[in-house]
């Protein structure tokens, strides 16, 4: 049985679907931007801001269901620049222990608001 996951720690789904899926004992994380769910506005302009913000809300989403970023195991890192890699693997390396999840990241031709960076994640709980 699926259900869904939801927490006012994170920015409200803008679209028909959930923050999260657990099917079991795997979590399925939606793609969150780097929104600031008590003002709605983006966390700031540049990519590390951004990315911090995408991580914060998967973290609290996780939280919801009592799980932590240790337990993620996959992740997908869409960025609207390539070229904002290095800055946002950098962020990312703060939220991470080794053993490190598997990950996809690639530029894309645009994210919803225009923002620089959505994350998504699987987690096992």
């Amino acid at each position: 049985m699926n259900t869904a996951v939801s927490t006012e720690k994170a920015p409200a789904a803008i679209g028909p679907y959930s923050q999260a899926v657990q099917a079991g004992n795997t979590v399925y994380v939606s793609g969150q931007l780097p929104i600031d769910p008590a003002t709605g506005a983006f966390a700031g302009e540049d990519i590390r801001a951004q990315t911090r913000q995408s991580l914060t809300n998967i973290c609290a989403i996780l939280e919801a269901v009592g799980a932590d970023m240790s337990k993620v195991v996959k992740t997908t890192v869409l960025l609207k620049n390539i070229a904002d890699f290095a800055a946002m693997n950098e962020v990312y390396a703060e939220f991470f222990a080794a053993p490190y999840p598997a990950r996809a990241a690639f530029q894309v031709a645009a994210l919803p608001k225009d923002a620089l960076v959505e994350i998504e994640c699987v987690a096992v709980i």
